[in-house]
Formats: C-alpha cells, structure tokens, sequence
C-alpha cells in the first residue's frame, strides 16, 4: 500500500459511509412505521414513482437482485400493500402494482424521505447541493 494512502480521503469509503448512514437514519421511518425492510421500501417506492411493473423491471431499475425483490415482494403482498397480476402471454411473469394501502405508505413515507433529505443537507447551499447530486449521478452512471 502507498504510504500516502488516507482511507479518510479515499472516495469509494467515503460514499460507503455516507450511504450508510443516509440509508441507515432513513430505515427508522418505514421500519418503525409499517415493519419494512430497506428493499421492501425500494420495491415500494418504485412502484409509487414509476406505476405498474414486473420484478425484473424493478430489479433493473433499482439495481436489487431478483431474490431480493422476490422476497420483498411476497412481504409487501402479505401486508396488501401491493398485489400481483399474472402476465396472460408469460403465465411466469407477475406485474405488480400497489393497493390503496400500498399508495397510502408510499405517500407517507415519499413525505419522510423528503423531510429527511431536507435535514441531511440543511448545511448546503443550493449551488453544492446541485454539484454533489450531479456528481454522485455521474459516478452512480445515471
């Protein structure tokens, strides 16, 4: 390793360790409120945002892998927050969609995220916040 080597100023650990705790102090909000587990959330919240998918399209969206979503899935389906409709061409594929329920905790919690990402970056003015979001699309390849 070179000796000039700071994991303090190494890039991938820093954007760890932000995520984390973005992540970690956002999960108290859908945990506490409805159970959920961090991909229960993200299959929710693509769902609230995007309409009407399949799990792979959620999977491609957001990354997650298909066991994942798999699981969270038949958990969000179990609370009824969301419901399956068989594909009629691919009796394999679903396509999901949330019930009242589902919408009703997409909305409150689209409301936690926004109060929370309000209080995360509270210390950045306007023109920061702008370059750290363009920035960390463009490492995340969005």
């Amino acid at each position: 390793m070179p000796a000039d080597f700071r994991l303090e100023t190494f890039l991938p650990y820093l954007l760890n360790r932000a995520a984390e705790k973005a992540s970690l102090d956002f999960a108290r909000a859908y945990r506490d409120r409805y159970g959920m587990l961090r991909t229960e959330w993200r299959v929710l919240v693509h769902l609230g945002r995007f309409g009407d998918m399949t799990a792979s399209q959620i999977g491609a969206r957001a990354g997650i892998h298909k066991t994942k979503i798999s699981r969270a899935v038949a958990a969000l389906e179990q609370r009824r927050f969301l419901r399956r409709l068989n594909v009629e061409d691919d009796r394999r594929r679903a396509m999901l969609s949330l019930t009242p329920a589902g919408r009703d905790a997409h909305d409150d919690l689209t409301r936690a995220a926004a109060a929370h990402d309000a209080a995360m970056t509270e210390g950045f003015t306007a023109a920061e916040l702008d370059t750290l979001r363009d920035c960390l699309r463009r490492i995340a390849g969005l």
